[in-house]
């Protein structure tokens, strides 16, 4: 959700934060700050500048400042949840003195009891955040302590919550300080220059180097080098070009990871299935291969757009292997009583790997001894780390914040994982090839979008959708339902096609559309049924159908054609026209696709 960077090194900090912060964006957010030690009018001095709205207000305050070369700077873009999106409650934030400035990702679950003390002792706040606190605490623990680091270390022994905390401070200001609980923070290692992050994606082109700071580290990066503690740092290899975060020509980012679904699902088969051989094979898992043979179940847990992936997972591991699974959602697991069961697999999908609620369940499976599995786009994201055993989308970096190619790539894995661990010795010839295939039969669907886009027009003067699916295309239903909501803030809801005589045909009339998932399957009749039944009270219907498919023109008012495949993998090309549907409506509506209001790319607070 909310972004910090930070950098300490001999070139000018503030634009490199600042820059780096750019490529946060992404992420979603209301205000933006920096604090920097640098030179201003020929002395150093310890500032901060912060504002409301969009980054581009900030950097015209920015650029209207003289030049501010420096040593350290520390930058935040903000997601409000404690205080309104405002100039006060903007990070960074500091203390009475202005001597302390930090920015901070999480939730202080205490900070209301911590500010009532910190009042009692003379502390006048500022905002109404729960991070301030944090500030002012460190302000009066250096009462007692020796110096800076032992304030803040004593700190964060009072702070329940989670956190990513950088710090730089008057008395110090040649150093910052950080600490990680529970909110992601990578440190860049360059040439002589430090940087902080919470998302290695604002480091790309910058370091080659990182060290994914581990729940309960902290220490500080300086000029004459960094510390890390309690746990030795691990410095891993960070493979993230800068071009990787560019639009490519394309005018949203959204529209350019549509067009990756190609190369995404090729990225996330390649090396991975033989489609000579019909077998799948999984270095990721290998280590727990032996165990997998063994599991009774599997249950799936994840939020929003990963949730409809783990249920299309759900209905492979069924059908593939043959193994009992369950969808869960995860912000719900880590509160249920559901009874522990031996021989339970934990499988846990998060595009970033720090989805907060998904990194609870995880905590939960692993307090059970279940054998705990990931499948994440983020290398060195904390389930990455935390999982047993666990494979990688190899997505690349996913900028718009409603998720597409990343939807695609974990339900490719997804269908690899269910293949890995079926029981049944025989090749699976028929489902390789045509995984196979799927690439070129959704470039098929990506060169319809300028129909899409003359549909999405036709449809934009609606303001309510029914999105309906059978079997593996329910999923796919609440997916493109969930894209059109999150976008264009339509209102949109997802439903199986059986369930509409149970209370949703009520709502169809003829400003009522529904958009239909009716590819030729073994439900391809049933769902024909709903629609002649949305058709009879004057709805409008547009469908998804199978090239081929003339009867359903008779139905429907429009149809979007797209090639035959197996029905456990048409979620995979039809998931992409509802994409393309979702995306060119927002457009027309004005919408900002890539950045949606109120949304943000990484949840990591619950």
């Amino acid at each position: 959700m909310c972004g910090i960077t930070g950098y300490i090194g001999k070139k000018e900090g503030l634009a490199l934060v600042f820059n780096s912060l750019k490529k946060l964006e992404y992420r979603g957010y209301d205000s933006a700050g920096v604090a920097y030690f640098g030179n201003k009018n020929g002395e150093m001095v310890l500032g901060a500048i912060k504002r409301a709205g969009k980054l581009e207000v900030l950097g015209k305050v920015i650029g209207n400042e003289q030049s501010l070369p420096g040593t350290s700077a520390i930058a935040h873009t903000r997601w409000a949840t404690h205080g309104v999106p405002n100039e006060a409650n903007a990070h960074p934030h500091s203390d009475c003195k202005k001597q302390i400035f930090l920015v901070h990702n999480g939730i202080i679950e205490n900070y209301q009891e911590l500010k009532t003390q910190l009042k009692s002792v003379g502390h006048k706040f500022k905002s109404e955040t729960d991070t301030e606190v944090v500030a002012h605490l460190i302000e009066e623990n250096l009462k007692s302590e020796k110096n800076f680091e032992d304030a803040f270390a004593q700190s964060l022994k009072s702070i329940r919550g989670a956190y990513a905390l950088a710090v730089i401070s008057k008395s110090s200001p040649q150093q910052i300080y950080f600490a990680r609980l529970g909110s992601p923070l990578v440190l860049g290692i360059g040439q002589d220059e430090y940087f902080l992050a919470s998302d290695p994606t604002a480091l790309a082109g910058l370091v080659k180097k990182v060290v994914y700071l581990k729940d309960g580290q902290r220490g500080k990066i300086a000029l004459d080098g960094m510390t890390v503690g309690p746990a030795r740092p691990k410095i891993e290899s960070l493979e993230l070009e800068a071009g990787g975060v560019e639009k490519g020509g394309f005018p949203h980012f959204m529209l350019k990871e549509i067009f990756e679904g190609p190369e995404v699902v090729e990225a996330a088969i390649r090396g991975r299935l033989s489609k000579d051989k019909g077998t799948v094979k999984l270095g990721g898992l290998q280590t727990v291969s032996q165990k997998l043979q063994k599991i009774k179940k599997i249950e799936i847990l994840s939020c929003g757009t990963s949730y409809y992936s783990g249920m299309i997972g759900k209905l492979l591991f069924e059908e593939f292997a043959g193994i009992p699974a369950e969808i869960l959602l995860a912000s719900e697991y880590r509160y249920q009583k559901n009874p522990i069961q031996k021989g339970t697999a934990s499988l846990f999908i998060s595009q970033s790997g720090e989805t907060a609620d998904t990194l609870a369940a995880l905590k939960k499976a692993s307090s059970r001894k279940y054998l705990t599995l990931g499948i994440v786009n983020s290398v060195g994201s904390t389930i990455a780390r935390d999982t047993d055993a666990g494979v990688y989308n190899h997505a690349g970096p996913e900028i718009g914040v409603a998720s597409t190619k990343a939807f695609l790539s974990q339900v490719a894995v997804l269908a690899l994982m269910s293949l890995y661990t079926s029981k049944s010795k025989s090749p699976h010839h028929k489902i390789a090839k045509a995984l196979s295939d799927i690439p070129k039969k959704i470039r098929l669907v990506l060169n319809q979008s300028e129909k899409i886009r003359s549909l999405s027009e036709k449809y934009s003067k609606y303001k309510n959708f029914l999105y309906i699916g059978r079997g593996y295309n329910y999923p796919v239903a609440l997916e493109g339902a969930l894209k059109l909501k999150e976008i264009s803030y339509a209102h949109a809801e997802g439903y199986a096609g059986g369930e509409m005589k149970h209370g949703p045909i009520a709502l169809i009339d003829k400003d009522f559309p529904t958009v239909a998932i009716v590819t030729k399957n073994k439900l391809y009749e049933k769902l024909v049924s709903n629609l002649h039944e949305i058709k009879a009270r004057g709805g409008p219907i547009l469908a998804i159908a199978t090239v081929g498919d003339k009867a359903i023109a008779s139905i429907a008012d429009d149809v979007i054609y797209v090639p035959e495949t197996l029905p456990q993998l048409e979620p995979l090309i039809n998931t992409v026209p509802l994409q393309l549907f979702a995306y060119h409506y927002a457009v027309i509506k004005g919408c900002d696709v890539d950045k949606p209001r109120n949304l943000a790319k990484s949840v990591t607070v619950e």
